[in-house]
């Protein structure tokens, strides 16, 4: 369901770019958030937000959930799947949520501790839509790994806003389209063939954006840590110069196992599914300094991706590896 989520941060992304460009009629400068409670603006976050979730929530039961029987209520154990890379994913999305919904709310002038508990609220209702449906489907199950990992995402939004006020500590992800091999692989009965690239382009898709969202292989997630905001304020430290740590895995074929079925014919898959730890260095691009509040707000909006940078990577292979430049 990354792929889902990933999209619905991307609509959620250009709700608040609309959201701000509507506000042009303001005597604020458009990007500008609102010292006071705004009722204009308020209202056209209101109506927005509902139109976000309302489009979203039909859009996917339309498009995915639909296709697939329901039954009663139940629960599914996913958490073993993909080397947790999806739960990692799950923690980012809800973090992020939160962040854009309190600045939706600031926008609208509300106030701190509104806006953080918006942020809360919308965050929470998006994800949790999404795993109810889940829970209904017959294909899947209300996963509880996944509710444990919207709430961490969300928690660490608002903790952080409440007990620091901003956001020291960045969730961020890096991802890229790879190719693989198309070299053959022998069905266990020996009577067909298949290959990496024929897997992937199933189980991933074909194009770019759809491996994007949806290959585990190419995904990292980043803790993105602002060093400047934990040492002394006389500190010379850049303020825009973060330490990164990231997580990924290699080798997933299959949710569970490197195992599958494709045309009547079974296939095992002999390649080590392994995990990925990374340090590297990294960009807080909210801490640029400029008084052009478009600029903060693009800034903002690209600061959910990781800088590409070098990195140092450790995997459960036993191997340390020097990455030049890593996405």
């Amino acid at each position: 369901m990354i792929k889902w989520l990933k999209l619905q941060l991307l609509f959620v992304v250009l709700l608040f770019s609309i959201s701000d460009i509507s506000a042009q009629s303001d005597t604020l400068e458009f990007w500008e958030p609102s010292p006071v409670f705004n009722k204009s603006r308020f209202n056209k976050a209101l109506t927005f937000s509902t139109i976000a979730y309302t489009g979203f929530s039909t859009g996917l039961y339309i498009t995915w959930y639909k296709q697939y029987p329901t039954e009663g209520f139940h629960t599914f154990n996913d958490m073993n799947e993909w080397k947790q890379v999806d739960k990692v994913g799950h923690i980012y999305t809800a973090y992020l949520q939160g962040v854009l919904c309190y600045k939706g709310a600031q926008w609208a002038g509300l106030s701190e501790g509104q806006s953080i508990a918006t942020g809360i609220i919308c965050g929470g209702l998006f994800q949790t839509t999404i795993e109810v449906m889940d829970g209904f489907s017959t294909e899947w199950g209300f996963s509880v790994g996944d509710f444990a990992a919207n709430t961490i995402g969300i928690g660490a939004f608002a903790a952080q806003q409440k007990f620091w006020g901003e956001q020291r500590i960045i969730l961020k992800e890096s991802s890229w389209a790879r190719s693989y091999s198309s070299d053959p692989i022998r069905s266990v009965s020996g009577e067909a063939t298949s290959s990496l690239d024929q897997r992937a382009k199933k189980l991933f898709g074909t194009s770019f954006f759809e491996k994007y969202l949806k290959d585990y292989n190419g995904q990292t997630y980043w803790a993105s840590i602002n060093v400047h905001s934990f040492l002394p304020e006389s500190n010379t430290f850049p303020k825009w110069l973060n330490v990164a740590v990231g997580y990924g895995a290699q080798g997933l074929w299959g949710g569970f196992e490197n195992q599958w079925e494709e045309d009547d014919q079974r296939y095992e898959l002999d390649l080590p599914r392994y995990r990925q730890w990374y340090l590297s260095l990294d960009v807080d691009l909210t801490k640029i300094d400029t008084d052009n509040y478009f600029l903060k707000t693009l800034l903002s909006v690209l600061n959910i991706i990781k800088i590409p940078a070098p990195a140092i990577e450790i995997n459960t292979e036993g191997q340390i590896k020097l990455h030049l430049l890593h996405f």
